[in-house]
């Protein structure tokens, strides 16, 4: 090639690479919302690259790097992590007791579980770590690279997800509090008590600062969870040592927010005004008060003060309802948030939970006095099998909590639980998804001091109580704790027009109950009075017959007027088909029970005839008394359905009644049926 070709050629060459290199910059979907630090202007949060307010939606990976007892189950003997470890150090023997801390810490989180947690919505994690996973607490400290490792490991899961990881000190040398969450042993100087411990606080930060400096998807450092301690009314041991670290972090890191609890469970902030750091927010917690704009009051007026963010890092551990008004309170104030926590050992609180083995509760039951001490190897598979189920794959997804937290707080509208497809059982706990008084209607729905909002604490997290059950009909859960006027919501999906007998089945020590169901606000049948019929887990079927029910999407509204009673499934059986085709030929001669029934103004009745007949349709009092006529003429064969209105009619009951005579001279039906006006 001729040389003067040959620069042509490369030049077009290099102007083509150009060309397609900036064509791929283009067609690159954008991600530069989540390429900038996170950074305070203001009273806003802010994403620094696009000068945009940024929300966070976070939750905290509570219980993986610090154990808290009552998410093990052993709160009753071993609330904090050094008396959990020693319980099992007790058992199978310090070379076990590290393999089963390693499997644990590697099932607990996962890439798959961040992955879930950005599906679900949020946009941020707080990661609660125990300081002692970067240093040893000796004379002098050792520092340690693990903890490293594992942010590090998590940090790049967050990255993949664009999501921001916050990190939070929950375990200070010493204990920052006198609580088992801060892994405090009395034995030994709290933070407070001890110079040493502080100066170990501040070193571990600055080597989290010096290492994470640089990095955008750090969402800033969580300085300190929950101080509790007697400091004064002014708090000035808290505020000189978070200035103290300020200034460390600071001069190595001016990237990252600064988050600043106050003292006693991040309530009291007395003394941490004026902000003395630009980049800093007030960080507060929440837990089982009132959700109303008096409640965080003095938290805005904090903002206002200091003219610095507000953000709950911590809260949870309610009903959905109190999940949704916290929520819906928090986006109006403008407060980001964080949630507690993600998983969790045989809970509904959470969005995981992580099935608790029998092998596990033998465990526990030793633990408690009631069963006898376990070989070390019994004892050792017990705690292995019980951290293989941590796993994700393993964990039951509590759907209905995350429901609570990103749709609901929005919108009323109801999302079916389950596809109840009918003819078939609709049990009981598998109500819509939707707000309190919406889906559903529970006297005690969420805990705002005292009480429970889920007596049975079982299968879903709403205020309904649900517990497990032994009916065999059901699906091993019913509705219980009962009380006058509460009701659920169900959608159904019907499959098959036609004539059904609905059974629903109900367990009561005293009986007195009574049950309505509604279908897209029409009354099935009658009212259902419950028995006595044994006991709470003595299960009884009690039958509404002749309910005729066409194809569609429907609405069940199962009213409970009186309550004292469990309640596990209703179970929709087919008895005819096709009530609506004309056409179609029934086998015999039948009068419907009307719906709905009681009824004001109207209510409607169906009946089918086998062959062409001359039909009476009539209305009687109870003595006997004509009162109208709805239908008297020549009839086609199939289902025929009509209505009736009250009219001038006293409340009270009647029966109606259908003379059938048919034209080929066979003999005539004859069938009589009760209905109640109500005035």
């Amino acid at each position: 090639m001729h040389s003067s070709t040959f620069e042509s050629f490369r030049m077009r060459s290099y102007f083509t690479s150009i060309l397609i290199l900036l064509f791929f910059l283009v067609a690159i979907p954008s991600t530069s919302y989540g390429q900038g630090f996170l950074k305070v202007s203001g009273k806003n949060i802010i994403n620094a690259s696009t000068g945009q307010e940024f929300y966070l939606k976070g939750i905290g990976l509570g219980g993986w790097l610090l154990q808290e007892g009552y998410m093990l189950h052993t709160s009753d003997f071993a609330n904090a992590q050094w008396q959990i470890k020693e319980k099992i150090r007790d058992l199978i023997g310090d070379a076990n007791t590290e393999t089963f801390y390693n499997a644990y810490l590697q099932n607990y989180v996962t890439r798959a579980d961040i992955d879930e947690i950005k599906k679900w919505g949020f946009n941020s994690i707080r990661l609660p770590f125990h300081y002692n996973l970067f240093a040893v607490n000796s004379n002098p400290p050792q520092f340690l690279d693990k903890g490293f490792q594992i942010v590090d490991s998590l940090l790049e899961w967050c990255k993949a997800n664009q999501i921001y990881l916050i990190l939070d000190m929950h375990a200070a040398p010493g204990g920052q509090s006198d609580e088992p969450i801060s892994d405090y042993n009395p034995a030994f100087p709290s933070l407070w008590q001890s110079a040493a411990n502080r100066d170990l606080t501040v070193k571990i930060w600055r080597k989290i600062a010096e290492r994470y400096h640089n990095e955008p998807w750090i969402g800033g450092y969580d300085l300190l969870n929950e101080p509790k301690w007697s400091l004064g009314a002014t708090n000035q041991p808290l505020r000189e040592l978070y200035i103290r670290l300020t200034d460390t972090i600071r001069a190595v890191d001016t990237n990252h927010i600064l988050y600043i609890e106050g003292n006693y469970f991040a309530t009291d902030f007395n003394g941490l005004a004026p902000a003395w750091d630009n980049n800093m927010v007030y960080s507060f917690h929440k837990y089982w008060n009132t959700n109303n704009q008096g409640s965080i009051q003095y938290l805005l007026d904090l903002r206002n003060n200091t003219n610095r963010p507000l953000w709950l890092g911590e809260t949870g551990e309610n009903s959905n309802a109190w999940f949704t008004d916290l929520i819906e309170l928090l986006k109006n104030q403008n407060i980001g948030w964080a949630w507690w926590p993600h998983k969790k050992i045989s809970s509904i609180a959470g969005p995981l939970s992580a099935p608790l083995t029998p092998q596990y509760q033998n465990l526990l039951n030793y633990w408690k006095g009631s069963a006898p001490r376990p070989t070390s190897a019994v004892a050792f598979n017990a705690l292995m099998h019980q951290v293989e189920q941590l796993k994700i794959e393993n964990c039951r997804f509590q759907k209905d909590v995350i429901d609570a937290m990103m749709r609901q707080p929005f919108q009323t509208s109801l999302v079916p639980y389950a596809a109840n497809n009918i003819p078939g059982p609709v049990y009981a706990p598998n109500f819509d998804m939707g707000k309190w008084n919406y889906a559903y209607f529970d006297t005690d729905y969420h805990n705002t001091g005292s009480g429970a909002y889920n007596s049975g604490y079982s299968y879903r997290n709403e205020g309904v109580d649900i517990e497990p059950c032994s009916d065999l009909g059901s699906n091993g859960y019913n509705v219980g704790w009962i009380k006058n006027n509460e009701w659920l919501t169900y959608t159904l999906n019907v499959q098959q027009s036609g004539v059904y007998s609905v059974n629903v089945n109900v367990a009561s020590l005293n009986g007195g109950g009574s049950i309505v169901l509604l279908m897209d606000g029409q009354l099935l049948g009658s009212v259902i009075t419950v028995p006595a019929t044994g006991g709470w887990q003595n299960w009884q079927t009690l039958t509404l017959d002749s309910i005729a029910i066409t194809a569609g999407v429907k609405k069940l509204l199962i009213k409970f007027y009186t309550g004292d009673f469990n309640f596990s499934y209703v179970d929709f059986i087919l008895t005819a088909t096709d009530v609506k085709d004309d056409s179609h030929k029934p086998g015999d001669y039948n009068l419907y029970q009307n719906y709905p029934n009681p009824f004001n103004p109207s209510t409607i009745i169906e009946y089918a005839v086998p062959s062409r007949s001359n039909v009476n349709l009539s209305v009687y009092s109870l003595t006997g008394e004509l009162v109208d006529t709805i239908v008297n003429e020549t009839v086609n064969p199939g289902y025929h359905k009509t209505s009736f209105n009250m009219n001038t009619l006293a409340a009270g009951v009647y029966t109606y009644r259908i003379t059938a005579v048919p034209e080929d001279g066979s003999a005539a039906y004859f069938s009589t049926r009760k209905m109640v006006v109500l005035r």
